[in-house]
């Protein structure tokens, strides 16, 4: 493919400018990330554009030994494997967009080896301590019924949390028992959601019904004292007070909600493709985390009840 400068395809006005724009439609057009993706994206090539520039080089006439420089500074900085790993992924979509586009004649990042990442096990949360949060919330505030929906579909349906502050009311399916949920990519996947999540959203509907809703935020299942949409934010600032109050010393997240949620159903017998289809995840390799977590209880599974192990507890 011949190579074209990006002054001959977007006008010499246009610039790297040009071209910035035209990947971030790309990326919003043609790979359906979500904007919060999108702008990590930017992000980790402005890094990149960043580094040309104190280097005195084009992003336009990088080949591979740039960028494995380039990924070798990022270590320097001591910057954790799974941003650095991060980084890099941003950096090879923006190549590979360069190359589809004609921009580069050839993607330079093709064997660009990303760090080894180390496997930092998240936290999770028993469904006792689940209940400790719940039993924190004072029901006496308006948001209270709406702060206990949040945690139990959370917990019950292993939703992200910016799955959760977009769920629309149309799309929970009391009667069949399911949630349709709009993931990465603007995949969508049906969702077991449990009757103890139901009971709860059923009371914060009552007070929902009392609220002056915004025009256009009528169908957000979540909302906030405004009547708008929640942030992610807000969700997190809420899960990290109730856990400081009721004790829990863990690090946790609205995250550790969805890895309760999988790890619970992991514990219970459930396959890790039945998890993988209710996480969303696009790959085994990424639901794989779970049976990490799990080794504890396998080990113990293994003492109690294999019969080598059985007799030397007699």
């Amino acid at each position: 493919m011949p190579h074209t400068s990006p002054s001959t395809r977007g006008g010499a006005a246009g610039g790297l400018g040009g071209v910035l724009s035209a990947f971030r439609r790309h990326l919003r057009l043609l790979r359906g990330l979500s904007p919060h993706t999108l702008e990590a994206y930017m992000h980790d090539v402005g890094r990149l554009l960043a580094w040309c520039g104190e280097e005195n080089k084009s992003p336009m006439h990088l080949e591979l030994s740039d960028l494995e420089t380039f990924s070798a500074s990022l270590h320097d900085l001591g910057i954790a494997s799974s941003t650095h790993a991060r980084i890099l992924c941003g950096v090879r979509a923006f190549y590979h967009f360069l190359e589809l586009d004609g921009y580069v004649e050839q993607d330079p990042s093709e064997l660009l080896e990303s760090p080894i990442q180390d496997k930092h096990l998240p936290e999770v949360l028993t469904t006792a301590e689940v209940d400790m949060l719940k039993d924190k919330i004072d029901l006496t505030k308006w948001e209270g019924h709406r702060n206990r929906a949040i945690i139990e579909v959370l917990f019950s349906c292993g939703l992200r949390v910016s799955e959760l502050v977009t769920l629309p009311l149309s799309q929970i399916y009391e009667e069949e028992g399911f949630v349709r949920v709009t993931g990465k990519g603007a995949k969508e996947r049906l969702v077991p959601i449990s009757p103890v999540a139901i009971k709860e959203l059923h009371l914060w509907y009552d007070d929902r019904r009392r609220m002056n809703i915004k025009p256009g935020e009528e169908d957000y299942a979540f909302l906030n004292r405004r009547g708008a949409h929640l942030t992610r934010t807000m969700i997190l600032i809420m899960i990290k007070r109730l856990a400081a109050e009721a004790g829990i010393k863990k690090t946790i997240s609205p995250h550790t909600l969805r890895h309760s949620f999988a790890t619970a159903l992991l514990e219970s017998g459930a396959s890790l493709r039945a998890i993988q289809a209710m996480l969303g995840h696009e790959k085994i390799g990424t639901t794989q985390i779970y049976t990490h977590i799990d080794m504890s209880t396998l080990r113990r599974e293994v003492l109690e009840h294999h019969p080598r192990n059985m007799r030397l507890m007699e």
